[in-house]
């Protein structure tokens, strides 16, 4: 692997079965070298998230990945997780690092908003997020583009995450200026994503 490629960031679906997605998960990060992953549910049904947790937690320190859960500041400390991500920005940075302590993850999701990043990173944010790089109608609308990831990389020392609908061409655009993608859908609603994270990972040079 490149020294100066970015690393890999995995967010797992929306939703998932159960019996199916371990196994799929645990066959990407054979194929791959993740650093990072996001349980990144859309259901608030708390049994289900719980033990969604489990069962990635148990793939992912199989292969000693990190595995961080959006939102759920709760359940961190009590399913073993490694740390939070946190979709609103820097609000809840000091309040989480304070709850996790200084050997959690802390990640937070800045949009397209380098004010929002700083104000994350100066809050104690191991990383901060910006997206979407690419056409989505999620969220505002508003996306973040190479400009705002080569501002930061030459001027910031936090790491950088770039997220949301990302493609071959933007992978390659933005290699030279993000630490991280993170990839998600892209590869999940591929019929082979073992094979589709290869593709965009080759994209990285």
């Amino acid at each position: 692997m490149a020294e100066d490629r970015p690393q890999l960031y995995l967010l797992t679906p929306p939703s998932f079965d159960l019996d199916v997605f371990p196994g799929l998960l645990a066959r990407v990060l054979e194929a791959q070298e993740v650093a990072c992953i996001r349980l990144a549910l859309a259901t608030r049904d708390e049994d289900a998230v719980m033990r969604a947790a489990d069962a990635v937690r148990q793939v992912a320190h199989e292969f000693d990945v990190a595995l961080v859960i959006a939102d759920h500041l709760h359940l961190v400390e009590r399913h073993g997780l490694d740390g939070v991500h946190l979709s609103d920005g820097a609000r809840t940075v000091r309040a989480a690092r304070k709850e996790l302590g200084t050997d959690a993850i802390v990640g937070a999701f800045c949009g397209a908003s380098k004010h929002e990043g700083m104000n994350a990173g100066e809050a104690g944010a191991d990383y901060v997020c910006f997206g979407p790089v690419g056409e989505s109608a999620l969220g505002h609308g508003a996306r973040a583009e190479s400009d705002l990831f080569a501002w930061w990389s030459e001027m910031i020392e936090v790491p950088v995450v770039a997220e949301g609908a990302l493609s071959v061409d933007l992978v390659r655009d933005l290699a030279p200026v993000t630490d991280f993608f993170a990839l998600g859908e892209e590869i999940w609603r591929a019929e082979d994503p073992v094979a589709e994270l290869g593709r965009l990972v080759a994209a990285m040079g």
